[in-house]
């Protein structure tokens, strides 16, 4: 009876109604929506107890990338207003393998793997949020500890017939493709993390459905009177716009330890149907910015628009100068089809294969990503183009410029 009386007699503030609005623009929130949302910031401001933001992540790579920046640059806003942002490094979980989105059983780290990894994570996610005002858990520390009872009292509260409702588990037992029993466990790990850390919010990709929303019944088994919100946030495709960004394609990954010639090159080459996108999840403009953008898309040449995100999104993880060098050699290269003045040097030794060249100047990173690269002629020997996967490059008499997609030059000399 209390309860309703509370209910009744709340009065949600205009300012926090905005701030909801801003912290969860092109975000799903799960229950209640926006509402609920600033219902649970006003509440956290009137009561003094900040907000406790979850974050999982596995170090499986050692990489972030631009997708990774939509859930941190959540983070970082919920920071701004004073909450307390939960970083779980996932040292068990990471040794399981999560299968969301897989068509096959993922492949288990090591102990050894997942620590290598997770070295270079916070120092890449500190060019978004204070990492330093972060509490940082290694969910290690609790599920390594568990005991066979407690696994047992875990498993017990989910189904096969709920865990077969995710869409990559039916539709692999639907193709005879194994299940591996472990992988049941990981969203259940997943789940148990925020029973432990006192979630009051959980964000993830939309990808990460099941396993955010399984967070929210295993707190409530656990005893949690409110258990967590759920924040899904959409997957950013690659540079191809067509799957979503992830270091298993790299040549259409943006990562954010790419220089900024790369970075802003790569930004260029995406279509444009993702110019807005990339605007809304991965800079800090303004909604009224967002929706003149849109206008100007109407009657400008997309390629400007592209060119103003490309240097937004660059400048915010590379100086000023840098960013600017970025943009001047993209025009000359790109634009006005010249040559960077400052391309390394190669001496070559012996005739070589094409691919293999190509190889071991790091300009891909397999041979199949170089024969893609030569069919869509991408590759340039003194601006001609490369047809022929079974090319000898022999060692030349004089200076030769091998280029590889629009960005990517090496002169190749005899000595």
């Amino acid at each position: 009876m209390e309860e309703k009386i509370e209910k009744k007699e709340f009065h949600l503030k205009e300012e926090f109604i905005k701030q909801a609005q801003e912290i969860s623009r092109g975000a799903e929130l799960l229950p209640g929506g926006v509402k609920e949302l600033a219902i649970k910031l006003q509440k956290s401001k009137e009561s003094g107890k900040p907000i406790r933001v979850k974050l999982g992540m596995d170090p499986t790579r050692p990489d972030l990338h631009l997708g990774h920046t939509v859930v941190m640059k959540k983070l970082k806003k919920f920071q701004e207003l004073g909450h307390q942002i939960v970083l779980l490094v996932g040292g068990a979980t990471a040794m399981v393998g999560d299968p969301s989105g897989k068509s096959e059983t993922r492949p288990a780290l090591t102990k050894e793997q997942v620590e290598e990894n997770a070295k270079t994570y916070f120092e890449q996610m500190s060019k978004v949020l204070d990492t330093s005002k972060a509490e940082v858990v290694n969910n290690a520390d609790w599920l390594h500890k568990m005991n066979l009872i407690d696994l047992l009292k875990l498993a017990s509260n989910v189904t096969v017939a709920q865990m077969m409702t995710r869409d990559d588990f039916a539709k692999r037992y639907a193709e005879g493709k194994p299940i591996a029993i472990h992988e049941f466990f990981y969203p259940l790990m997943q789940a148990y993390d925020s029973v432990a850390i006192d979630a009051d919010i959980e964000l993830g990709g939309t990808d990460q459905r099941f396993n955010v929303l399984l967070g929210r019944e295993i707190q409530s088994a656990y005893g949690k009177p409110t258990p967590q919100m759920v924040m899904l946030l959409p997957l950013i495709e690659g540079t191809d716009g067509l799957v979503k960004m992830s270091k298993t394609y790299p040549e259409h990954c943006i990562s954010l330890t790419d220089s900024a010639k790369d970075m802003y090159g790569k930004l260029m080459s995406i279509p444009d149907t993702l110019i807005i996108k990339y605007f809304s999840l991965l800079t800090d403009i303004s909604d009224e910015e967002l929706k003149n953008i849109e206008e100007r898309l109407k009657t400008e040449n997309p390629r400007d628009i592209k060119m103003q995100l490309a240097y937004t999104i660059t400048n915010e993880y590379h100086s000023d100068e840098e960013t600017k060098k970025a943009q001047d050699e993209f025009v000359n290269v790109v634009q006005n089809k010249g040559i960077p003045e400052d391309i390394e040097t190669h001496v070559m030794k012996q005739e070589t294969n094409i691919l293999d060249l190509l190889m071991e100047l790091g300009f891909v990173a397999s041979k199949g990503e170089a024969k893609r690269l030569i069919a869509g002629g991408g590759v340039k020997l003194n601006n001609e183009k490369v047809s022929d996967i079974a090319l000898m490059v022999s060692v030349p008499e004089s200076p030769v410029v091998l280029q590889s997609g629009k960005r990517k030059f090496m002169r190749l000399t005899n000595g």
